[in-house]
C-alpha cells in the first residue's frame, strides 16, 4: 500500500469536514501526496534493496520480510480504525462535558462582536479536538519508527507537530467563521452556501501546499541542481508524451532527514503544480525505475487528477453535508437542551456538526478510496505507456520497481478485499506488480490508451 497518510492524521476531524474535502487535511500536511510509484534513483547511485526475482508478475517478498510487511500492516489498519472511531468520539464527549458552551459563555461574556467571538470560541474548541487526538499522532509516529519508517526524532516531530497544530487553528478559526456566518443567514440552505464558500478556501490551501506549507518542514531542492543529467532524460519522457514540464517544477526533497520510505508525487496546481521526488527514492533505484516513476506522476499532471478528483470529492461532500444538515437538526432538537445548545446558529452546536460529518466522511471512506485508486492505476498505465520506446522492457522495470519499493515500504502482500475497501487510496502491490508485467498492448495490436 502507498502511505498516502503519511505521518498521522493531524488535522483534527473538524477541518477535514468543515472544510469540504477529506484530502483537505493533507494538504495541510508536510508533503501530503497524490502519489505515484514509490521509488527511484539518480543515474550512478547504487542499486538499493533488490528483490529475488528479475522478471516478477506476482508480488514476492522475501519470507522474512514478508512477516515483518503483515505485522507492520496490521499495527497500521488497527491504529487507522480505531483512530476513525475515536475521531467520531470526541465530539461526542466535548458535547457530554459541555465545554463548547462554556467556550461560548466566555467569548460572549468578552465581546458582543462575532468576529471577535469567533477569534476567542475556536481556537480553544480546536486546540481540545487537537489535544485529544494527540496519543493516536503519538501512536502513529512510535509505530513508524519501531518499523523502521521514521528516523525523526521525538523533538523534531513535536516541532511539526506544534507547527501543523498553528496551520490547524488558523485554518479552523477562518473555516468556523465562514460556516457560522452562513448558518446565521441561511439556517435552512446553509449546507450548499457553506460549500460553496469552503471551496475557495480548500483550492487556496492546495495551491499555496507547495510554496507555503511544504517547505515548513521539508527542503526542497530543483532537481535541475541536484541531478542536472537525471533531468536531461526526463525531458525524454516528457517530450516522448508531447508536453512541456519546465524542469523548475522537478523538484528533490530531502525526505531522509525524517523518513526512510520511497515515494514521489505531484502536489498544488496552475503556477505552483510540481512534481516531487524524495532523496531516499534517488537514492534506491535504477535510472529506468526513475523514468517511469516520473511517468506515473507526468501522468496526473496530463490526465488533471488533481482537479478531477478535488470536483468529484467535492461533489461526494455536498450530498454529505446535506445528509449532515438534517441529522445534526434532528439531534439538536432532541438532545441540544441537556447540551447547552440555543440552535444549530449557536456556537455550540459546532461539536454535533462535527460529529455527524466526521461519521459521514469515515463512512464514505470507500467511495473516496475508490476514485482515488482508479486515478493511480490510470497513472500507472500512463507511465508504462510514456517510457514505451524510452527505456527498454517497461514492464519488467516497474514490476521490478514494485516489488523492490514495496519491500522497503512494508507494503501488505496480500490484503484482504475489505482491507482495500478501507485502508487502499493506491491499488494494492500485488494488484500493481501483475498489471506492469502483463500490460503490453504493442504486443496484442490494441495500441496503447493515452500515448500513441
Amino acid at each position: 500500500m502507498m502511505r498516502t497518510k503519511p505521518r498521522a492524521i493531524v488535522i483534527v476531524a473538524a477541518l477535514l469536514v468543515l472544510s469540504g474535502l477529506g484530502s483537505f487535511a493533507q494538504a495541510v500536511k508536510a508533503a501530503s501526496t497524490t502519489s505515484a510509484p514509490d521509488a527511484v534513483q539518480a543515474p550512478g547511485a547504487p542499486q538499493g534493496t533488490q528483490s529475488g526475482t528479475q522478471s516478477t508478475s506476482e508480488y514476492s517478498p522475501p519470507p522474512g520480510q514478508r512477516e515483518k510487511a503483515v505485522a507492520y500492516s496490521s499495527a497500521h489498519y488497527r491504529h487507522l480504525a480505531i483512530s476513525s472511531l475515536w475521531a467520531m468520539a470526541v465530539p461526542l464527549l466535548i458535547l457530554r462535558w459541555r465545554l463548547a458552551p462554556r467556550y461560548r459563555d466566555w467569548a460572549e461574556r468578552v465581546s458582543s462582536r462575532r468576529l471577535v467571538q469567533v477569534l476567542l470560541y475556536a481556537p480553544p474548541l480546536v486546540l481540545t479536538l487537537v489535544l485529544m487526538s494527540l496519543p493516536f499522532d503519538l501512536w502513529d509516529h512510535s509505530l513508524e519508527r519501531s518499523f523502521g519508517l521514521s528516523v525523526q526524532g521525538w523533538a523534531s516531530w513535536f516541532g511539526d507537530w506544534m507547527t501543523e497544530q498553528v496551520i490547524a487553528v488558523i485554518l479552523g478559526t477562518l473555516l468556523i467563521w465562514i460556516l457560522y456566518g452562513v448558518i446565521r443567514r441561511s439556517p435552512r440552505c446553509w449546507w450548499f452556501y457553506f460549500w460553496l464558500a469552503a471551496m475557495p478556501v480548500v483550492l487556496a490551501v492546495f495551491f499555496a501546499q507547495p510554496l507555503v506549507i511544504d517547505p515548513l518542514f521539508f527542503k526542497f531542492t530543483p532537481l535541475a541542481t541536484t541531478q542536472p543529467m537525471l533531468v536531461t532524460k526526463l525531458e525524454q519522457v516528457v517530450h516522448r508524451g508531447g508536453m512541456e514540464i519546465p524542469p523548475e517544477r522537478m523538484f528533490e526533497m530531502n525526505a531522509s532527514t525524517k523518513l526512510t520510505g520511497l515515494n514521489a508525487y505531484v502536489t498544488g496546481f496552475g503556477a505552483s503544480k510540481r512534481a516531487v521526488i524524495w532523496d531516499t527514492t534517488l537514492a534506491k533505484a535504477t535510472t529506468p525505475e526513475v523514468l517511469f516513476v516520473f511517468g506515473h506522476e507526468m501522468g496526473h499532471y496530463v490526465l488533471h487528477h488533481i482537479p478531477k478528483e478535488i470536483t468529484i470529492d467535492a461533489l461526494l461532500l455536498l450530498g454529505l453535508l446535506y445528509v449532515g444538515y438534517r441529522v445534526s437538526l434532528w439531534m439538536i432538537r432532541r438532545w441540544g437542551t441537556s447540551w447547552g445548545i440555543r440552535g444549530v446558529e449557536d456556537w455550540a452546536s459546532l461539536p454535533v456538526l462535527i460529529f455527524v460529518l466526521t461519521t459521514l466522511t469515515v463512512l464514505a471512506t470507500p467511495a473516496f478510496n475508490a476514485i482515488s485508486r482508479h486515478f493511480e492505476h490510470e497513472a500507472d498505465r500512463y507511465g508504462l505507456e510514456v517510457v514505451h520506446g524510452v527505456i527498454a522492457n517497461p514492464g519488467k522495470v516497474a514490476a521490478t520497481f514494485f516489488e523492490k519499493s514495496g519491500e522497503i515500504n512494508l507494503a501488505d502482500p496480500n490484503p484482504g478485499t475489505w482491507v482495500k475497501i478501507w485502508f487502499f487510496d493506491h491499488p494494492t502491490r500485488p494488484e500493481r506488480v501483475r498489471f506492469a508485467a502483463t500490460y503490453d498492448p504493442w504486443q496484442k495490436g490494441n495500441g496503447p490508451k493515452y500515448v500513441k
